[in-house]
């Protein structure tokens, strides 16, 4: 089956109009992921100045869970997904088919919203791992194909000097590890700090903002291939990831897409077929 990359809508500027007859801004879409503990919910209640998301662990771990919030700043307006990624560097066959029913229903709502704009990476200071790795090919690599723009947030900061100086020592261990990114922030996430800390917090929702606000400029034109031909991709290249590499069975997949995914049975046996074959 062909690929077929779909260009994702490009606004364009027209001078003989005036600023009062221009079109609102369209809702930009952000994936946002990382490991549990690095403080995504907090990240978004840091943008958004104000608590949207809830900051502790509501439901079940699943990769490619994903929960949606709408948040408004600059006059800009974001729908963040803030994504479940791994949690160790590998699957277990297990995981990988609870993924199946998530990646799915992901890629619908993307393609409902257009594609990805941004691609937000949240980590928490400390050692870069192999997960870390994993989570950045999962969601760049596999998911958008490189063609989307990937930037870090790296927080749990606040007990340094100057933030930006924990970048400046670890920017090769991420190298290292062959994670490359647009761009970066150095931030703190922890509200309800006193002193020197609320500042450093109010100092990390510029930076963030204007990071993400840099990133999702429009005239940035981004590729989204979408639908069903994303998901075989996706679940293909997914694979590498399981333990020890076993065979995903046909007979396993296609109750998960018929039942869970509301696919029919014919369909389910040939998007089955398509993911049991080996990445070229």
């Amino acid at each position: 089956m062909a690929l077929v990359l779909r260009p994702k809508h490009d606004s364009s500027f027209d001078t003989t109009k005036s600023p009062p007859d221009c079109p609102p801004s369209r809702t930009k879409t952000i994936v946002l992921f990382g490991e549990t503990g690095a403080g995504k919910s907090s990240l978004i209640n840091l943008m958004a100045d104000e608590e949207v998301a809830n900051t502790s662990p509501d439901m079940q771990r699943c990769t490619m869970q994903w929960k949606d919030y709408v948040i408004s700043f600059g006059g800009n307006s974001y729908k963040v997904f803030d994504t479940i990624g791994l949690e160790e560097p590998q699957l277990g066959i297990k995981e990988y088919l609870e993924s199946v029913e998530n990646a799915y229903k992901l890629i619908k709502e993307l393609d409902n919203q257009g594609g990805i704009d941004l691609l937000l990476f949240c980590v928490r200071a400390g050692r870069v791992t192999a997960t870390l790795q994993s989570n950045y090919r999962l969601f760049h690599e596999f998911l958008c194909e490189k063609k989307v723009p990937i930037v870090l947030a790296i927080t749990n900061l606040e007990r340094e000097k100057r933030m930006e100086d924990w970048w400046e020592r670890n920017h090769s261990t991420f190298e290292k590890y062959q994670i490359e990114v647009a761009g970066h922030a150095c931030i703190t996430a922890a509200n309800r700090l006193d002193g020197r800390h609320k500042l450093l917090y109010e100092e990390s929702r510029v930076t963030i903002r204007t990071l993400v606000k840099k990133f999702t400029a429009d005239g940035q034109k981004q590729a989204w291939m979408g639908g069903d031909n994303l998901f075989v991709s996706l679940m293909r290249k997914l694979k590498v990831l399981i333990t020890g590499s076993p065979s995903v069975r046909k007979k396993d997949l296609v109750p998960h897409l018929t039942k869970r995914c509301g696919i029919s049975k014919e369909v389910a046996k040939k998007l089955a077929d398509m993911i049991k074959q080996d990445v070229g």
